[in-house]
């Protein structure tokens, strides 16, 4: 399980980390390193882990390298630059990660989870879709989650009506199944999501 924006101080991360899972975070840096950051929770073997600081608005990603049946896997985490920022910082950013990703050798497939702040009509999601394979492309943005003064978040956006949240996948991995998922308010509370944005899940296979 991937997350963006956990809570450093109140370890959300851990607290939703299932029974045999470990647990990687990273911090973002300078003024949010003790706020927030990225984590990656897993039953699988843990090879290595890694950072990049991506140097732009203090944001970050993480990648953990886990065993899949044998087979080293780069499993990689990262959150980039808000929705109504200019795309051409989120573009950077995302130079950046194929960068970081061409650099690390000796994973055969890769897998890389998160909130890109882009539909595939911008040219930093269409960059990283010409390298991997989004799971699905349904809407996860944006819920009417309402913050304890009653304030619904992104009050600029429409409700659910864009895919900026992605698994994206390397040529190897193959997808069985993917959809959007943390998608429905509490039943008894129309105004309570698990987020401001829907998750994402994906059944997948590393090929032989």
């Amino acid at each position: 399980m991937a997350f963006n924006e956990v809570c450093l101080p109140l370890q959300t991360a851990a607290a939703l980390r299932p029974p045999g899972h470990a647990l990687v975070q990273q911090s973002r840096v300078n003024g949010l390193a003790g706020v927030e950051g990225e984590a990656l929770s897993t039953r699988f073997p843990i090879l290595e882990t890694g950072n990049l600081d991506y140097r732009t608005r203090d944001f970050v990603a993480l990648v953990a390298r886990v065993e899949i049946d044998g087979a080293p896997v780069d499993v990689y985490v990262t959150h980039l630059f808000m929705s109504r920022g200019d795309d051409s910082l989120r573009l950077y950013q995302v130079q950046q990660l194929l960068a970081w990703i061409d650099s690390r050798q000796g994973a055969a497939a890769s897998i890389v989870c998160g909130d890109f702040n882009a539909p595939l009509t911008l040219p930093s999601a269409a960059l990283m879709a010409s390298r991997f394979r989004p799971t699905q492309t349904g809407h996860t943005a944006f819920t009417p989650l309402a913050g304890p003064d009653g304030a619904v978040s992104h009050p600029y956006w429409a409700r659910m009506d864009r895919c900026i949240d992605y698994i994206w996948v390397s040529e190897r991995i193959e997808i069985a199944g993917s959809g959007v998922c943390f998608d429905k308010p509490d039943p008894a509370d129309p105004t309570l999501w698990p987020s401001d944005h829907a998750g994402v899940w994906a059944d997948l296979t590393v090929a032989p």
